[in-house]
């Protein structure tokens, strides 16, 4: 069935005013959900808000907003107060740059929406849509809405457009944090065996529908079980063993027994002093027991 909009925004371009609605990219009817229910009867129960000072169960209709301005401080907004704030959205996709596809880290992307043109901007979004696929651009915007100023990136995608709501440079955690160890130097033979595992599961494209969601079926199916009256049990975990030499890892990750190591195998031009380095190794150790 046709996505339902989820509210309309306006792309700024230029002096160009482009409308368009939005929609999620999320598909949410499969996920698993579990409810609390009361141990006693199994009935569901209901989440109640406890007043911290009287101790009150709080009905709905007593309920108002407050801002913490100091500790324990609280500047009560009535709701046309909060409606106020909510006006100063524009609702706006205010285009300031555009940049190359490879410049906006996927790091930045918290969110995705789609956008479809609304009544009577087909012609200039269609213009947009095309104009970055053949500049090889994507335009970075301001958004406001729902009282908060977020930043776009918006790009072509399949026909029309979407757009990535990113974080705030600090919003993101930056990567010197990371407590990082003096990082070894690699051998030329265990670059190349690395290497040649990657090729041999390297695609030229990437299709999501390769890829299930195991954990969720696995779920569904313990579910179904408790429903037809089986316990459900826990599973054995499967037993981990301990890499104790990375080339020998590197060598059973490409299938290779002993007999394989001893066959020269067929190596690209462009890894061929690294591979056969790691393949002639076992022949160097094999002919110095020898003398």
């Amino acid at each position: 069935m046709p996505a339902r909009s989820i509210g309309t925004a306006t792309i700024s371009f230029g002096l160009v005013s482009i409308p368009t609605k939005l929609y999620t990219t999320n598909e949410t009817a499969g996920d698993i959900h579990f409810n609390m229910l009361h141990d006693a009867d199994g009935a569901r129960l209901k989440q109640q808000y406890i007043c911290t000072k009287c101790n009150e169960v709080v009905d709905r209709e007593h309920m108002v907003k407050g801002y913490e301005h100091a500790k324990g401080q609280y500047v009560i907004l009535s709701t046309e107060e909060l409606k106020a704030l909510d006006a100063v959205a524009t609702q706006t996709i205010a285009l300031e740059e555009f940049v190359p596809a490879s410049a906006v880290d996927p790091l930045y992307v918290e969110k995705s929406y789609y956008l479809g043109p609304d009544k009577g901007g087909e012609r200039a979004y269609k213009l947009i849509h095309d104009a970055m696929l053949e500049t090889g651009l994507v335009g970075i915007a301001s958004y406001s809405a729902r009282g908060k100023q977020y930043i776009v990136a918006l790009r072509p995608f399949q026909n029309g457009l979407i757009i990535h709501q990113l974080r705030y440079a600090q919003e993101v955690k930056a990567w010197s944090e990371v407590p990082m160890p003096d990082l070894p130097e690699i051998k030329a033979a265990e670059l190349g065996l690395a290497k040649q595992i990657i090729q041999q599961i390297a695609h030229e494209t990437f299709t999501p529908e390769n890829y299930k969601d195991e954990v969720q079926e696995r779920m569904m199916e313990l579910i179904n079980r408790k429903i037809e009256g089986q316990e459900i049990t826990v599973a054995p975990e499967a037993p981990t063993g301990k890499v104790i030499d990375l080339m020998e890892a590197l060598k059973a990750s490409l299938g290779m027994t002993k007999a394989d190591a001893e066959r020269k195998p067929a190596i690209p031009a462009e890894t061929a002093p690294a591979e056969e380095e790691a393949v002639a190794a076992p022949k160097k150790k094999a002919a110095s027991k020898k003398r």
